[in-house]
């Protein structure tokens, strides 16, 4: 009895039974689960599974233009999609071809969702928002602000709908518990500015 099938008789579905295996094999690890609101983006890594189809499955990395391109199904548009909706694009293409098509979408790895910071950081750089992240979370993962940063006039630069909107943020005013509120969740794409 091939492993896959007896692992699937013990955990019931496709997606379980193929999270097993990759993980039995100390190959991979079980990928975490993506954020709450987490839509797919240019540079994400995912893992699709046709089950019974193999030829069908693939990894892939999502292009900057959004989309993904597979076997027989070429390319589809993936960003901005959660990978719920993904999946419902997917069996719905794959019906042309296969009788009830099963397909899984798995997120490997999130490398669209990045924040940055520059100016008077130890560390300035892009890093991974993976979870939910403030400016205080941000300035302490760069390592602090320098001696000589202006910590009074943080910005935050957030793009919206095409326009750029700024928010202030008082670092000692945070870290003396008052005006929390400029101490907001970051989104992706954020850039935080340290004069």
């Amino acid at each position: 009895m091939p492993i896959l099938v007896l692992v699937c008789a013990v955990l019931g579905t496709p997606a379980q039974a193929a999270q097993a295996v990759s993980s039995s094999n100390g190959a991979a690890t079980a990928p975490l689960p993506p954020p709450p609101g987490y839509v797919i983006g240019p540079a994400d890594v995912l893992s699709i599974v046709f089950w019974r189809d193999k030829d069908m499955s693939a990894e892939v990395v999502v292009r900057p233009d959004g989309k993904i391109s597979l076997p027989l199904l070429n390319e589809m548009d993936a960003a901005g999609y959660t990978p719920e909706q993904l999946h419902a694009k997917l069996v719905e293409a794959a019906g042309k071809y296969l009788e009830e098509p099963n397909a899984t979408v798995v997120v490997k790895e999130i490398r669209s969702r990045n924040v940055f910071i520059t100016g008077n950081v130890a560390k300035p750089a892009t890093y991974p928002l993976n979870g939910e992240m403030t400016v205080l979370q941000l300035i302490a993962v760069a390592g602090g602000l320098l001696e000589y940063a202006d910590a009074k006039n943080i910005v935050i630069i957030r793009t919206m709908g095409g326009q750029q909107k700024h928010y202030t943020f008082n670092y000692k005013d945070v870290v003396k518990q008052k005006r929390t509120e400029q101490n907001i969740p970051l989104k992706p794409g954020d850039t935080v500015i340290v004069p």
